[in-house]
Formats: structure tokens, sequence, C-alpha cells
């Protein structure tokens, strides 16, 4: 069934959309819905990426609870940076890091969780998947080791043991 349906939910919803955009049911249009229905979810199959498999759901859980505390925190840190006075502003840094992760959805997990969190967003990850790029929101050149090794304790190496 997989091999003619690799996602039978889009197909469901490609149906059902072509039919709502042709704003008709005729038996022309019906078929032509079947047709894309089929057709587009086996095309695009290579595309998709592979399931998951989360192998430590424990751990899954910690760190959810993890980026939802830092969630609350980045932003009254960043609230507070932005109604520093002028001469005290927060000085924004780009911070190159080495990839631990191999895992595709691990890597777009910890791009996920990068963007959410307040004062870090995700910026560039090389095309041989080595390194990546965060700029940070307030950041000096001393702290810069240390929000490193925080920053993969707290999400990359969680994130390598739920996919890895």
């Amino acid at each position: 069934m997989r091999r003619v349906f690799p996602a039978p939910l889009l197909s469901v919803s490609l149906f059902v959309l072509w039919l709502v955009l042709a704003r008709s049911a005729s038996t022309g249009q019906l078929v032509i819905a079947m047709v894309v229905a089929v057709a587009m979810p086996l095309l695009t199959a290579p595309l998709l990426p592979r399931r998951p498999r989360i192998r430590r759901p424990g751990i899954l859980l910690r760190l959810i609870l993890r980026v939802g505390g830092d969630v609350v925190a980045s932003s009254f840190a960043v609230a507070r940076g932005t109604l520093r006075r002028p001469a005290q502003m927060p000085g924004g840094r780009f911070v190159r890091m080495v990839l631990e992760l191999d895992d595709p959805n691990a890597i777009a997990a910890l791009a996920t969780i990068t963007t959410v969190i307040p004062g870090t967003v995700w910026t560039e990850l090389a095309a041989d998947r080595s390194w990546y790029m965060l700029h940070v929101f307030d950041l000096d050149e001393d702290g810069v080791d240390a929000f490193v090794a925080r920053y993969k304790e707290r999400y990359e190496h969680p994130l390598k043991e739920i996919f890895e």
C-alpha cells in the first residue's frame, strides 16, 4: 500500500484540494484529482525525509521542558537587553560551531530549537553538514567558548541521544 500511496494523508488532501480549486466534481475533474493525488506523492517521495526513530523518549521529554524554560528565560534576557541604555546595548555575535549530528531530523530539530529560543538564530549550515553558524543576541568575545559548550550540552547532545 505504501508503494502506491507513500503519503496517504497528502494524497487525500491533494484530491480534495484539486476538487475545491476546480469548483467542480465532474467526471473529468475527479479523474484529474485522482491522477494528481496518486502521482504527486509518488514523484516527491524521494524528497521526503526518512521517518525519525526516537531512541530515548525520556530524554526527548526533558529536552522539551528544557527548551520551554529556556524560551521564558531568554525572553526576559532579550527584553532586558533591548531596554538598556544606548551605551550598554547588547553586542550581537556570529558563532560558528562544529556539527556533531548526522541525522537530518536531528539537525532540523536543532535548527528549530535555536530559532525558537529568543536571542539566537540559526543562520547557516555548511553544505557538507560539518558546521553551522548562529547569531547570538548578546555575547562578548570572552563568553563564546562557554556559550558553545552550554549550547551543545543543552541541545545538541540530547538530540544525538534521541535520534542517533
